[in-house]
């Protein structure tokens, strides 16, 4: 879209709304919503060059100025009506949103947010961020797995993430993060699972072929409600490689941190290990990953965990990215099946390789 390129007064940042359509970002609105980070910028015209839009709203507008400088190009990310009361009902609606209103620093590569806005009467948000491929960023998926070196980095990002809030790290910053709420199980998925079974069948272990959807469910409940009381800290939540990027080759960054959660940290270090990686590659390279992972937390001796607990932990974690990627890949509603069945099967095949059921068992006592 084309937009006046002379404004005379800019409106305020505070003052700002979330448009209800792409096409209804005005020059004016983005030149506002960019001031912080650009001041002097002033945008003439907005364009929709991209749009992708799923549980959220997303799109990439290209940008010119009439004055100042500013990206070529910005992503932008709202709230979906359709989607709007399911994302609130589990508690992720606004934490992307709410965590980079604050003044915290994330010490791991993400895209740098620009505006972040939240009506919560409306049930909606806005972030307006970087596009990260105007620096060289590499978008990953299932179809296009990380390499042993580039995971490394990845799992070395999460252990400075982690340490940062470990434990007591999470009461430092007190009001801030009050809204971040544990990480916890729900029950609901085991239909989705029996479907992804029955899907996938052949294409899985036959270890994993041989479970129910009810056993793999509460394989996954268990493990979750074990971590309960363990040492929390801020979690990326959904640290899957559909969620990451790859800068200069080899520095790995993480998108997406709409279920920023707290909670156990081998969530984040499990679900993206044994994902990002080939079969193969996981196989041969993941304990020396997860002793990568422990040898770059950063904490104070008497939290810091052995890493036969960290492994132990990490075996365990598989029953997460069982669970969900089943349930995902049991329909095409949530991601396309070139992108959710090698996952699931990725899951499925760590699952057993880790005996997760018995690593499970060590951690409860059962």
């Amino acid at each position: 879209m084309t937009a006046p390129t002379c404004l005379d007064e800019v409106t305020p940042m505070t003052e700002l709304t979330i448009p209800a359509t792409w096409e209804e970002v005005t020059a004016e609105w983005m030149t506002a919503a960019l001031q912080r980070d650009f001041p002097g910028a002033e945008v003439s015209t907005v364009e929709v060059v991209l749009r992708d839009d799923g549980t959220n709203r997303r799109a990439r507008l290209a940008l010119s100025y009439a004055a100042g400088d500013g990206p070529s190009a910005v992503f932008v990310k709202a709230a979906d009506p359709d989607h709007a009361e399911l994302n609130a009902a589990t508690g992720g609606l606004f934490n992307e949103s709410r965590m980079f209103r604050t003044d915290i620093s994330l010490p791991i590569e993400h895209p740098a947010v620009h505006l972040a806005l939240i009506d919560e009467p409306g049930l909606d948000f806005l972030l307006l961020m970087e596009d990260v491929t105007l620096r060289g960023g590499d978008p990953r998926d299932s179809t296009r797995p990380l390499t042993v070196e580039q995971a490394a980095d990845g799992v070395e990002g999460l252990a400075r993430l982690h340490s940062r809030f470990w434990g007591d790290g999470l009461d430092r910053h007190g009001d801030e993060l009050a809204w971040l709420e544990p990480f916890v199980a729900w029950r609901g998925m085991e239909s989705g699972i029996a479907a992804g079974l029955q899907r996938l069948d052949t294409d899985l272990p036959t270890d994993v072929r041989r479970l129910s959807a009810v056993e793999i469910e509460d394989c996954w409940v268990a493990y979750i409600d074990e971590m309960a009381d363990e040492p929390h800290t801020v979690l990326h939540g959904d640290a899957h490689v559909g969620n990451t990027y790859v800068v200069d080759g080899e520095r790995v960054g993480f998108l997406d941190w709409q279920v920023l959660h707290r909670g156990h940290h081998a969530l984040d270090l499990g679900y993206f290990l044994q994902g990002a990686l080939t079969r193969e590659d996981r196989r041969g390279g993941e304990v020396e990953l997860v002793a990568r992972y422990h040898g770059a937390l950063d904490l104070p001796a008497q939290d810091q965990p052995t890493v036969d607990d960290v492994w132990l932990h990490y075996r365990a974690s598989a029953s997460h990215g069982l669970a969900v990627w089943m349930a995902t890949a049991s329909s095409d509603d949530w991601q396309r099946p070139e992108v959710s069945l090698p996952l699931a099967q990725r899951y499925a095949e760590a699952f057993v390789d880790l005996d997760t059921p018995g690593a499970v068992r060590d951690l409860t006592g059962a």
